[in-house]
């Protein structure tokens, strides 16, 4: 990496590098934890001395009022003793000044760094208000080595900035295939329930994963679905080919009102735990291995398309006969929205087991909850959003896209064009009848 690239830019570019990499992701949260901490610490060592100075890294000093004599000198190294062990920075050194810089954070002996430590979901949140953060470090490290109120500021307004740019962003140049929708709930408010966020991602016409929008919303309801989509659609996101969510009334609702010519595939994991959950648990393995059985189409011939569809289709209505009799709950589970089980078979073969469920989304939703477990209740929606967005956006660029081949590719043209680009009527042309003193066209016929 250049030698230019300032030392939290190093670190951005190292959880990047986490986060691209195949390791599980709580192995890769684990890590981020640690960096995190290690970002946020660094990140105030610059920007006390951006303060000190008056101008950032690179900016001249006659181009700044209240800029002060001196310039950064490069750095060194310095470790700060934490309980979860010693933490490396960069320390930045000055040169020309009238007067010594002294960080008012990482003052001499300050090895009490319990707040700091607190701090850890914050470096990868850093939604936490000014309030929350200077609190934190005056009882850490007492009142005279507090930081300074625009230092805090500075470094929690970044990814709140971040997001809200991200969340305001044109969307014409993504063009998806495949549209995950999902919902996870977190507490966000003092005395209120668990509020829903609501997420979309997709798969780019290109194969490439895209993260596409997120949002809070007043419940799973029709009209927050419907205002959150709708957004995605002013702001430029064409109609995809298929869209991928669970089957809340709702959601389904949102996306035939927002996206009409859009297949609609419901997502297998949930529809399964809908059926078990009218099933008695001595039966449950039999019924969920029959239940895959079911889309289990590799060994057919049949190519993607219609005639796969009415296949799979007449094993939904033989699943559903064979346990009618003693399981009528779960038969009827089992025939609900069947149109919606089977959509993604149209599809290209590789692409079946990616675009069956929407359990993917839901993993990191779950990584992103168990961080929140450490902390109870997000202080505010704002943090709320930030922490989700964060770690969603973090993962999303390890995300796995699908492979297009020829074939898959020529498919999925042709459903866009049926789908989305179906040929124009021609008008019919209307025969006005003749008046009474009119006579009508003859017609003559050639040899």
């Amino acid at each position: 990496m250049p030698v230019r690239v300032s030392p939290t830019d190093r670190i951005r570019h190292h959880i990047d590098e986490l986060f691209a990499s195949d390791r599980p992701l709580p192995e890769i949260l684990e890590e981020v934890a640690r960096l995190g901490a290690q970002l946020l610490m660094q990140a105030a060592l610059e920007a006390e001395v951006t303060e000190f100075l008056g101008r950032d890294r690179y900016e001249r000093a006659m181009s700044t009022e209240d800029a002060r004599p001196g310039s950064r000198n490069g750095y060194r190294g310095v470790t700060v003793k934490t309980t979860a062990g010693p933490v490396a920075l960069a320390r930045p050194k000055l040169r020309g000044t009238g007067e010594a810089f002294a960080s008012r954070l990482f003052g001499t002996y300050v090895t009490k760094t319990n707040a700091l430590e607190s701090l850890v979901i914050a470096s990868f949140v850093r939604g936490l208000s000014v309030r929350d953060v200077e609190a934190a470090l005056a009882e850490a490290l007492g009142d005279q080595a507090a930081i300074s109120k625009s230092t805090v500021s500075s470094i929690c307004g970044q990814i709140k900035d971040e997001y809200q740019a991200w969340a305001r962003r044109r969307l014409d140049r993504i063009m998806v295939d495949y549209l995950f929708l999902d919902a996870s709930f977190f507490r966000m408010h003092p005395g209120s329930p668990a509020e829903p966020v609501l997420a979309a991602w997709g798969i780019t016409t290109d194969g490439k994963p895209a993260f596409i929008g997120l949002a809070p919303g007043t419940g799973e309801s029709f009209d927050a679905w419907k205002d959150f989509l709708a957004d995605l659609r002013d702001r430029g996101l064409a109609s995809p080919l298929l869209v991928i969510s669970d089957g809340a009334p709702g959601l389904i609702g949102a996306i035939e009102q927002v996206y009409p010519k859009a297949l609609r595939q419901r997502c297998l994991i949930h529809r399964c735990r809908n059926l078990l959950a009218k099933i008695p648990a001595g039966m449950q393995a039999e019924v969920k291995d029959a239940y895959w059985k079911i889309f289990d189409t590799e060994e057919l011939t049949t190519a993607p398309g219609p005639r796969l569809v009415e296949l799979t289709d007449a094993r939904i209505g033989e699943l559903a006969a064979r346990y009618q009799a003693i399981y009528p709950a779960a038969a009827k589970v089992l025939l609900t929205d069947r149109e919606g089980l089977t959509a993604y078979l149209r599809f290209p073969a590789d692409h079946h087991k990616r675009i069956r469920h929407s359990n993917f989304i839901e993993r990191t939703f779950g990584e992103t909850r168990r961080r929140v477990k450490v902390i109870g209740r997000l202080p505010g929606e704002t943090s709320c959003l930030t922490l989700v967005w964060a770690v969603l956006d973090r993962a999303s660029r390890g995300w796995r896209g699908l492979t297009m081949t020829p074939d898959g590719l020529r498919l999925l043209q042709d459903l866009r064009r049926s789908l989305l680009e179906p040929p124009r009527q021609l008008r019919p042309r209307t025969v006005t009848a003749a008046q009474p003193d009119e006579q009508p066209e003859t017609v003559r016929a050639t040899t």
